[in-house]
């Protein structure tokens, strides 16, 4: 954790953080020549990039505590870590340590000679803005926006104003449309561009990947607050699938491209350490009910029940090899969990079964939480999008409803996640012994995207409701391992599979941070949008 710490403090001192609790001597810092503002275009947006990365405490204390809890895609065992502010403090360090870079790489730009290669370089960094953005208002709810970042600037904004959630949407929607008219593929690869790309670790410069990003997050926001703006968004959404503006594809009619944009460790050059630090400490997180009736047809514990072979991708079985899922609702008569199954012993082929005879409920799968090198950071992939445009089609929101249209996209939404999973198992290397996932864990070879559709196609179900429930399903399942979105998606349509009562946490406190040192504008804030606790509705939730 150390590492991640490092980087955060990196971010509060060189980049001027200006979320509201920086009280630092900024006329000092400002004319430190060791300073972000000495450093390299290129430099400042890999550092941005790589702050992509979910933080250790957010990871633990936002994703592992709450979320998963939330959305029901596992099962809590255990409450036992409280203190959540810790992980909204690390979400907002997060993106307002970053922003003065981001601030400032705007700055530069503006001062630039507009060539196509300058330009292409603006429309890369709106769009990061833009997902970062979206992350934490999605969160939150109002934030400081257009203020902040720009301390280090102008003085008199060391507590920037707060931003209303729609006015921050509409504008990073519209961005995002910049973005994507601005990219230019026929430019030539010159300077800066040429050596700025070598510091794009998320595409290495590929504008058409960048071009997919901008469009994508297009159709995933704008059905996002659909319910509360049907125009706007619908005209986006129409804008995109109507002019075919390029998206990530997950299946191209018969052909199966997996595209996405994930962050990929060994690619980038890091380790995802974080990850299994943070089930390792946790430890309460299990397979649950809930999930385990979206991928087994029955509760044999011996998992013949199971019909999705990403069941055998995401959880494993309990220390005496059987199928065990932790009640959803559990009462007191349930057992409780324990054991080590998030242990590193487990790195080492005589150990790798060993998860502690107190283990009596299916964990997490270890290879996705312990391998730091292969197992991806999905942003979006192009299997969401086809479950988006199902939705958009079965629901004639900003196109022409067209029902066998959407199921077309719904099953492309099926077979590409299904074999993306497989596909990243299938390269998944535990660190330290070199140990693969093919050799150790045995997918059945009759399962697949089409032993999944055999359940969850659409002629299974009875009204157009179960159909759009089937959606929903499957987009929580190719979300497994992004918590957010699931939690995004839970709010919006209240439809997500779910036991027990409807979802009633809506969002995260502000961090206490915040509250200290932004008072007076935290306040309105707050004021404006009737609290801040986790029963206040943010903006797009119907």
């Amino acid at each position: 954790m150390n590492s991640i710490h490092t980087i955060t403090i990196t971010f509060l001192v060189t980049g001027l953080m200006m979320f509201s609790g920086c009280t630092k001597d900024f006329d000092e810092i400002n004319t430190n020549p060791h300073g972000f503002t000495t450093a390299s275009d290129g430099s400042l947006f890999n550092n941005i990039i790589e702050s992509l990365q979910p933080g250790w405490d957010e990871q633990f204390y936002i994703n592992n505590e709450i979320l998963y809890k939330q959305t029901e895609m596992a099962a809590l065992t255990k409450e036992a870590w409280g203190n959540f502010t810790i992980g909204t403090e690390d979400i907002w360090k997060n993106y307002y340590g970053t922003l003065p870079e981001i601030r400032e790489l705007e700055r530069r730009y503006a001062t630039y000679e507009e060539t196509p290669a300058v330009v292409n370089m603006k429309a890369m960094l709106k769009i990061v803005l833009a997902l970062k953005t979206f992350k934490v208002t999605d969160l939150f709810g109002d934030m400081p926006f257009t203020e902040a970042g720009y301390g280090f600037q102008n003085l008199e904004l060391l507590h920037p104003k707060y931003d209303n959630q729609r006015d921050i949407y509409l504008h990073l929607l519209e961005e995002l449309e910049i973005a994507d008219s601005i990219i230019d593929l026929t430019a030539p690869d010159e300077e800066p561009f040429t050596s700025f790309k070598a510091f794009d670790r998320l595409f290495s410069g590929d504008l058409i990947k960048w071009q997919k990003m901008a469009n994508s997050l297009r159709l995933r926001y704008a059905l996002r607050m659909s319910e509360k703006e049907p125009d706007i968004a619908g005209e986006i959404i129409k804008d995109v699938i109507e002019n075919n503006r390029p998206v990530f594809y997950g299946y191209d009619f018969i052909t199966p491209m997996l595209e996405s944009a994930v962050m990929m460790p060994s690619a980038m050059g890091f380790k995802n350490e974080s990850l299994n630090w943070s089930f390792r400490e946790h430890n309460n997180l299990r397979l649950g009910t809930n999930i385990w009736r979206l991928i087994s047809a029955h509760d044999s514990i011996d998992g013949s029940g199971i019909f999705d072979p990403r069941a055998y991708i995401f959880f494993e079985t309990n220390n005496a090899g059987e199928w065990r899922p932790y009640p959803q609702l559990p009462d007191i008569s349930t057992p409780s969990s324990g054991g080590i199954p998030y242990g590193e012993h487990r790195d080492q082929a005589g150990a790798f079964n060993i998860k502690g005879e107190s283990n009596i409920y299916s964990p997490f799968n270890y290879f996705l939480i312990r391998d730091a090198d292969n197992m991806p950071i999905p942003i979006i992939t192009g299997a969401e999008v086809h479950f988006i445009k199902a939705e958009v089609l079965f629901r004639g929101i900003g196109v022409a409803e067209d029902k066998m249209q959407a199921e077309i996209e719904y099953l492309n939404g099926i077979n590409a996640s299904v074999e993306w999973w497989m596909e990243i198992a299938a390269g998944s290397t535990l660190p330290v012994s070199g140990m693969t996932f093919p050799e150790m864990i045995t997918i059945p070879s009759a399962l697949g995207p089409a032993s999944v559709q055999m359940t969850y196609g659409f002629w299974n179900a009875t009204t157009d409701e179960e159909k759009l429930r089937f959606i929903y399903a499957q987009r929580c399942l190719d979300a497994f391992r992004q918590p957010a979105e699931v939690y995004a998606l839970a709010r919006r349509t209240g439809m997500t599979p779910r036991e027990g009562n409807p979802i009633a946490h809506y969002r995260l406190p502000y961090p206490p941070s915040e509250v200290e040192n932004n008072a007076e504008n935290w306040a309105r804030a707050v004021a404006a949008q009737s609290g801040d606790t986790p029963d206040v509705k943010i903006w797009w939730i119907p």
